[in-house]
């Protein structure tokens, strides 16, 4: 079986980042556009390497009733974010994919959501728990950390930043939840976990501790070695469970463990930000 250090029984939660406690100031903001493309127009962006996953689900139902879903409360006047819905597959290619982190849904304050999980775009104050994944990264590994909030260098080296639900109306978090995103997203971790080659899947609260199973069964069902994915898991970053046990996310050590997982098998991984 693959890796898992013994995740706590975290309760589930619900944290507002878009206005929980002071955020960090990151220079002027460039302007972040809510959706404003009829969601159809989107998957037919999506890069043609995660296509494979991406349009089986459009075509079923559930992908149906979800455009459809999504399109309706657009028109009728909500502010969903972000604009960018697959930025994570566009700037992940599949085959570079080597680590899986799992978010809940987009920031739903104005100019924050980008696509990437936990990531802010340039010039938008950093968020209570990208804050304390920013501090782990630096206690852990001694990484200099950049004035802004956005992970897009993660993504480019092959981090695969994804929300479990990919859109949010405009200061309602949880809003799209059980809209059907999860079905679609569930499926792009199970290909992750069953594609060739070693991957780290770093299972942040309860919530994302819930997909542990699931992207083990997707490897076995691949007939992918066991011990070539690392399943991490600790308490989820916000301020309301960072610091607490069983498993607090601050001092849980994931990028180094990530990082001698894939030094062990004649591979790096850059977990700098420019």
């Amino acid at each position: 079986m693959p890796r898992q250090p013994q995740a706590g029984q975290q309760a589930a939660f619900a944290f507002d980042e878009a206005g929980a406690g002071r955020a960090e100031p990151a220079g002027v903001a460039e302007a972040a556009p809510h959706l404003s493309r009829p969601l159809a127009a989107l998957f037919d962006a999506v890069p043609e390497d995660w296509r494979a996953v991406t349009e089986p689900f459009r075509a079923s139902a559930a992908g149906q009733a979800l455009i459809q879903r999504v399109d309706a409360a657009r028109s009728a006047g909500a502010v969903i974010y972000p604009d960018q819905v697959f930025q994570a597959l566009h700037l992940t290619r599949r085959a570079d994919v080597r680590v899986l982190i799992l978010g809940q849904d987009p920031y739903h304050g104005p100019g924050q959501a980008h696509g990437l999980a936990f990531s802010v775009r340039h010039g938008v104050a950093i968020p209570p728990s990208l804050r304390n994944i920013r501090k782990e990264l630096q206690r852990d590994l001694g990484l200099a950390l950049p004035g802004h909030g956005s992970l897009s260098a993660w993504a480019e080296s092959g981090v695969l930043l994804l929300n479990t639900v990919l859109t949010v109306e405009a200061g309602q978090a949880a809003s799209h939840a059980g809209w059907g995103w999860e079905a679609l997203t569930d499926a792009l971790a199970q290909a992750v976990a069953a594609d060739a080659g070693p991957r780290v899947a770093m299972l942040w609260g309860a919530h994302a501790q819930r997909k542990a199973l699931l992207l083990v069964a997707a490897r076995q069902a691949a007939r992918q070695p066991a011990d070539e994915l690392l399943v991490l898991q600790s308490n989820h970053p916000s301020p309301l469970s960072a610091t607490r046990g069983p498993v607090p996310f601050v001092g849980c050590g994931h990028f180094g463990q990530a990082q001698a997982f894939f030094h062990q098998r004649g591979c790096t991984l850059d977990w700098s930000l420019a």
